[in-house]
């Protein structure tokens, strides 16, 4: 029995550090390329393996994820300021130490056995099961007409074959899905009513068949119907949009006299409908020309237990630059302190600052959790990606302006991702004239929508 544990614990090792040298290669070849998307699946690639690095003190790991956050960030036009300042800081290791660190590993769970009660599927593991391990999304395969209800338990292992099957469902399996995933799939060619909890190291999933008919929600317009995307069942999920600035406080006004507060809920109402259309919950924190304080719409978030929150502003400079700064950028809540973060955080935090004064804030900031940012930094990457894809198949000159951290008040106290869109500059003169057009914020709101899809896929 000892024995079959050391060669099982081997194994466990060897496979995780097979893994980590395996997306670290993928991801230094996809740094190669010209084509953002792979460049921006790379940095992703970089920012996991970075954390990996830190949940288990590698160093070497460390050092090379920091230089590919680095390349990668660089390249997507993304502030790597305070990697490259690690990277400075770091020592480099002694060979025994570098070899200690690579065989390192995270807490892994062995599933012990599984069995039916009644219509409760529980699978039992070797400790406490983290919940956070536990991702669970479902599929509609339209070829088929089968819906697939998906649970994957990050670093678990299968032991043996497990029979899982039911005589009213049409198909359960358990895989080793990846080198330290482990996934469980039900598949049926009806509705099913799926619920789970953790207790202790039992996940319990309870299955319940559906008589009524999945509900679909058309709109009546057209462009909205177009862009229904019904691949993904998953969209029991509760998003806030936030129209940035509002009621006495116009934003920025720019080229022609345009404010950025009647933009951006142009563009909100839109996402909001293309949301509601594709199955999601929408809630917004203004819906007409009112004034909302910047802490009271993280709040409003927070109260309705929304899965993301999603604040949209347009950016602006000062005259003599108008003619020469455009693009689109995302920005997550970090304590960053770059000059460019610190400009456009300035502009967005002015409208309240009677909330908390300047140390207050500095010092709120610093206690940010880590698992928060890095969540908010796929979204903002996510949504970056779509914007972009979705406004050039009929727009030239979209500039990427990229993915940034900054620290921006309205999304302080967000228990969920938050990111901060700024749609571009409403003090371009082509930029401001495409931001006021119907069509143009249409295909905006299509493509935050799609990074919406994109985010909730992927995690």
């Amino acid at each position: 029995m000892m024995r079959y544990f050391v060669l099982l614990c081997i194994s466990v090792i060897t496979l995780y550090a097979f893994n980590n040298n395996t997306v670290l290669k993928r991801a230094n070849n996809l740094i190669k390329s010209d084509d953002k998307s792979k460049q921006f699946r790379a940095y992703n690639d970089y920012k996991n393996l970075y954390l990996r690095s830190i949940m288990n003190d590698n160093n070497s790991l460390k050092l090379k994820s920091l230089k590919g956050i680095i390349e990668s960030g660089k390249k997507l036009h993304i502030d790597v300021k305070q990697y490259s300042l690690e990277l400075s800081h770091m020592k480099p290791q002694s060979k025994k130490q570098e070899y200690k660190n690579s065989v390192k590993v995270q807490s892994s769970y062995i599933l012990q056995s599984s069995y039916w009660k009644d219509n409760i599927l529980t699978l039992s593991f070797d400790k406490k099961l983290d919940e956070n391990k536990v991702n669970y999304f479902t599929i509609f395969d339209d070829k088929r007409e089968r819906y697939k209800y998906v649970f994957d338990i990050q670093t678990a292992f299968i032991n043996k074959s497990h029979s899982v099957g039911k005589a009213d469902i049409l198909r359960v399996r358990i895989a080793q899905y990846k080198n330290s995933v482990l996934r469980l799939v039900i598949e049926n060619n009806r509705l099913l009513k799926v619920k789970y909890n953790i207790k202790s190291n039992k996940l319990q999933i309870s299955i319940n068949n559906r008589e009524k008919k999945e509900k679909r929600v058309v709109s009546q317009n057209s462009y909205i119907s177009k862009y229904i995307a019904p691949k993904r069942l998953d969209r029991n999920k509760i998003i806030v949009i936030d129209a940035g600035h509002g009621g006495k406080d116009p934003g920025a006004i720019g080229y022609k006299k345009y404010r950025e507060k009647m933009v951006v809920l142009s563009i909100a109402q839109k996402l909001k409908k293309i949301l509601i259309a594709r199955g999601y919950t929408v809630d917004m924190t203004r819906d007409g020309d009112n004034f909302v304080k910047l802490s009271h719409r993280t709040k409003f978030a927070n109260r309705n237990n929304a899965d993301i929150f999603i604040s949209i502003h347009a950016n602006a400079v000062s005259k003599k630059s108008a003619d020469k700064v455009h693009g689109i950028e995302c920005y997550f809540l970090s304590k960053s302190r770059s000059n460019r973060a610190k400009k456009v955080a300035a502009k967005e935090n002015s409208a309240d600052i009677s909330d908390m004064n300047f140390y207050g804030k500095e010092s709120f900031l610093n206690t940010l959790g880590t698992h928060n940012m890095i969540a908010s930094n796929k979204l903002a990457i996510d949504l970056q990606r779509s914007m972009l894809a979705s406004l050039k198949k009929n727009y030239n000159d979209i500039y990427d302006g990229g993915v940034r951290e900054g620290p921006f008040w309205v999304l302080v106290g967000a228990q969920m991702p938050s990111v901060l869109v700024e749609v571009g500059f409403i003090t371009h003169p082509r930029e401001a004239r495409r931001l006021v057009n119907n069509r143009y914020q249409k295909k905006l709101a299509i493509g935050l929508a799609n990074g919406i899809e994109r985010y909730f896929l992927n995690n």
